[in-house]
């Protein structure tokens, strides 16, 4: 399979315009030629991305779930070119950076990266609450932050770049006979109470979860609010049978003998690196090195 660039970036002009000829306008091409470029994507991928009909142009299942790859894999082009004319190893200063818990192994990865590619500059790591994290971007308080699940629709003063995404995990006691399977349908969990942090506090992974319960058309049975992830995994696996949902990296540092960590049929959740609209030098590495590791 040989996708070419071209081809990514006349079908994100498409998806975004659901128009031929406005993408063709904002391409500076002509019509036919988004045409055949995305026709071509189309055959090389092997599935269909656009429907068009006499009256309008929208995404189909495969194209929106292409989408959200195509814009990253453009934006690591762009900032591939930006890092050829900046040499990252004179990049200097300290970056104010907003994380979460159990960012794991990506966070570490994009450190250690950081430290080979722009040894000079500094990160300083400051944990909030998802909504501190975008105020604090908001007020220059950060110069960037991780967000997970990625914002819909951040508004203009605000830049989104997907970095990446990561399955969500069932926790259950160990000796369920669910536990011996690799992955875990939600019609088969489903019938035991399901255990979350409560709304309130931290309400994006809570919607993440009960959304994504809604459109496989599963009504949970709800057991006890979490209020201590450790404690209530402890719970899990010693009493009466339960289980909850946890992001792979974050289940991937913890290590509770009584609990069994099983895929999920959920979509994968989406990270994101947030920053002020516009940056410099500092923060483009950043975003290149992000993008680098996913």
């Amino acid at each position: 399979m040989s996708v070419e660039l071209r081809q990514l970036e006349y079908f994100v002009a498409v998806a975004e315009e659901l128009h031929f000829g406005r993408a063709a306008e904002r391409l500076h091409v002509g019509q036919p030629a988004v045409s055949q470029q995305l026709a071509r994507l189309e055959r090389e991928l092997g599935v269909e991305l656009v429907e068009r009909t006499s009256r309008r142009v929208r995404l189909t299942a495969a194209g929106h779930r292409l989408l959200p790859a195509s814009r990253t894999a453009l934006l690591a082009i762009d900032r591939l070119r930006d890092l050829a004319r900046e040499p990252a190893d004179q990049v200097t200063g300290t970056l104010r950076l907003g994380t979460s818990e159990g960012l794991g192994e990506r966070l570490d990865r994009v450190l250690e990266q950081l430290s080979r590619v722009a040894p000079r500059l500094q990160i300083q790591l400051v944990s909030l609450p998802f909504s501190q994290r975008i105020a604090a971007v908001r007020e220059e308080r950060l110069d960037a932050a991780f967000v997970r699940p990625a914002i819909t629709d951040p508004d203009g003063n605000l830049e989104q770049f997907p970095v990446w995404t990561e399955p969500l995990v069932a926790a259950l006691p160990a000796t369920h006979p669910l536990a011996a399977r690799p992955a875990i349908q939600l019609k088969q969990i489903a019938r035991l109470p399901l255990r979350l942090t409560a709304r309130e506090t931290n309400p994006r992974f809570h919607d993440l979860i009960t959304t994504g319960l809604e459109r496989a058309g599963i009504e949970p049975s709800w057991g006890n609010p979490i209020d201590a992830v450790h404690d209530a995994l402890s719970e899990i696996g010693s009493g009466a049978p339960a289980w909850s949902v946890l992001y792979a990296s974050a289940a991937e540092q913890l290590s509770i003998r009584r609990i069994a960590f099983r895929r999920l049929d959920l979509p994968h959740a989406q990270t994101a690196l947030i920053t002020k609209a516009g940056h410099g030098p500092a923060l483009k590495t950043l975003i290149d090195t992000c993008l680098a590791v996913a």
